[in-house]
C-alpha cells in the first residue's frame, strides 16, 4: 500500500481514539538502529523510540536474532507449562533489583503490571487504600485509569473504590506556591495529612514513576522518595515504583528509583524491557508475593519469545555498558537544551535524568503553550527527527533516544532542534 492507502484504512478500521502525531501521520515501513523510514524512503532519527521503548535500538541484530532462534524452536505453550526462558528471566529480574524483590508476575503491558502489583499490596496488606500522584499515568485498564491523575487520559468515568492522589512534586509549578528547598517538602508531607484524614489510617500502597513520564518528565528533589518511603511504611503501606519508561538504564542507573537510594516493595516494568516485544512484569519479595494464593493465569505472560527477547535486550544493555552511556550521553544532551533554554524563551524548564529529557514550552509568565509544540512537532517532522509530547497541558516535550545512541547523534538532533526553534521565531 502507499501512503495514503495506509491513512485511509486506518481511518475507517481502527477506532477513531487511536491518535497519531503530525498534522499529516507519518506512515512507518522499517527501522533500523536509531533510525526510522517512511514508505517513501525518508529517513528520521528517532529520539522518541516507540514511546520510550526501544532501547537498544531498532531491530538490534542480538536481539531480533535470539527473537527467531526462540520462534523457531518454540512460540507459545502459557503459564501452565514451565519453560526455561520464563524462569531465565524471572532469576535474572531477582539479580538485578535492589534489596529483597525476588519472585516476578509477567504479562503483557504496563498496565497489567501495575493492575498485578496494586492487587498483590492489597491482599499482602488486607487494606484497600492506594495513593498515586497527580500528572502520573499508570495505563488504559479500569484500574490504571482510575490510578492515573492525568484528564486526557482518563476516558471514562471511574469508581475503583480507594485511590487517592495526593500532589506531585512539580518544581516548576509547584502545586502550593512554593520554592525549593524552602518548601520543606510540602508535597511529599501532604501524603500523612491525606492518609489520616481519607483512610482508617492504614494504606494498601503507594505507587508512583520515579519521573513521572506521560505527565511530562516531571523531576523530584533528592530527598523526596525517602520522605515518602517513610511515611508509607509508617502507615502500613508498601511502596510500589512503576519502572514502565525509567527503568532498563534510561535515567543513567539501572532503575529509575536507583537515583534516589530506596528500596521498592514492588516494582514494574514493561516498554524498554524487551525492545519493542510486548512484554509487561511485576516483582516483590518472596513475602509478599506469596501473599497471593488462589489460581491466576497470564495466556501470554513469560511467552517464550518475549522473554528471550527481555533475556537478550537486559544482555546487551550490560555487555555493551549502554547505563553508563545513557548517563554521559544524558549529560551531554541536557547541556546542549539547557543551552537552547538560554538562546529561546519559550523554553520555561528543562528536566530529567539521564536520556529521558523534557523541555515545558511556555509564553509570557510560565503560561502553557501547547500551541508552540504543535508547530515545534510539525518543523521537527520536516528536519527529520522525532520527538515526544506530554504533559497535563500538553506544553512539554520529551526526548528519548535510544541507549546506545552516539555523540554524534545528540549533537545532530541539537542541531534540528535548534533549526526548529529558530525557525518558530519565538
Amino acid at each position: 500500500m502507499n501512503k495514503r492507502e495506509v491513512l485511509d484504512k486506518h481511518r475507517e478500521y481502527l477506532f477513531s481514539c487511536v491518535a497519531n502525531y503530525y498534522d499529516e501521520p507519518l506512515v512507518v515501513d522499517h527501522a533500523k538502529g536509531s533510525y526510522v523510514y517512511d514508505l517513501d524512503g525518508n529517513e528520521y532519527l528517532d529520539f522518541f523510540g516507540g514511546i520510550v521503548t526501544i532501547s537498544v535500538g531498532h531491530c538490534n541484530d542480538k536481539v531480533t536474532g535470539a527473537i527467531q532462534q526462540q520462534t523457531s524452536r518454540l512460540q507459545h505453550i502459557s503459564t501452565l507449562y514451565p519453560t526455561e526462558p520464563h524462569v531465565r528471566l524471572a532469576e535474572k529480574l531477582a539479580a538485578m533489583t535492589p534489596g529483597r524483590l525476588q519472585k516476578s508476575f509477567f504479562t503483557n503491558s504496563g498496565s497489567e503490571a501495575n493492575e498485578t502489583a496494586v492487587l498483590l499490596a492489597q491482599i499482602h496488606t488486607k487494606c484497600q487504600d492506594v495513593f498515586a500522584l497527580r500528572h502520573g499515568y499508570s495505563g488504559r485498564s479500569h484500574l490504571a485509569m482510575s490510578l492515573t491523575g492525568h484528564a486526557s487520559w482518563r476516558l471514562a468515568p471511574t469508581a475503583v473504590p480507594g485511590i487517592h492522589h495526593i500532589p506531585n512534586a512539580y518544581c516548576y509549578r509547584c502545586p502550593f506556591g512554593l520554592t525549593y528547598p524552602s518548601c520543606d517538602l510540602k508535597c511529599a508531607k501532604d501524603l500523612e495529612a491525606a492518609i489520616q484524614t481519607v483512610t482508617s489510617g492504614k494504606i494498601a500502597a503507594f505507587l508512583a514513576e520515579p519521573i513521572q513520564g506521560i505527565g511530562g518528565f516531571i523531576t523530584p528533589p533528592s530527598e523526596y522518595f525517602k520522605e515518602i518511603a517513610a511515611i508509607v511504611r509508617k502507615y502500613g503501606g508498601l511502596l510500589i515504583s512503576d519502572e514502565v519508561q525509567t527503568g532498563w538504564g534510561r535515567t543513567g542507573k539501572m532503575f529509575g528509583i536507583e537515583q534516589w537510594d530506596i528500596e521498592p516493595d514492588i516494582m514494574t516494568f514493561a516498554k524498554g524491557m524487551a525492545n519493542g516485544a510486548p512484554i509487561g512484569a511485576t516483582i516483590a519479595s518472596a513475602e509478599v508475593a506469596d501473599s497471593m494464593k488462589g489460581l491466576t493465569i497470564s495466556t501470554f505472560g513469560g511467552n517464550p519469545v518475549t522473554a528471550t527477547a527481555a533475556l537478550a535486550t537486559i544482555q546487551v544493555i550490560e555487555e555493551e555498558n549502554l547505563v553508563e552511556n545513557a548517563r554521559l550521553m544524558g549529560q551531554r544532551l541536557r547541556a546542549g537544551l539547557d543551552r537552547l533554554k538560554e538562546k529561546y524563551p519559550v523554553i520555561g524548564d528543562v528536566r530529567g535524568m539521564g536520556l529521558m529529557q523534557g523541555l515545558e514550552l511556555v509564553e509570557e509568565n510560565k503560561k502553557p503553550s501547547p500551541e508552540s509544540v504543535r508547530r515545534l512537532f510539525e518543523l521537527t517532522k520536516t528536519q527529520r527527527l522525532l520527538i515526544g509530547k506530554g504533559g497535563l497541558m500538553a506544553n512539554v516535550i520529551r526526548i528519548t533516544p535510544p541507549l546506545n545512541v552516539t555523540k554524534d547523534q545528540i549533537d545532530e538532533a541539537l542541531k534540528k532542534l535548534d533549526r526548529s526553534f529558530a525557525q518558530m521565531g519565538l
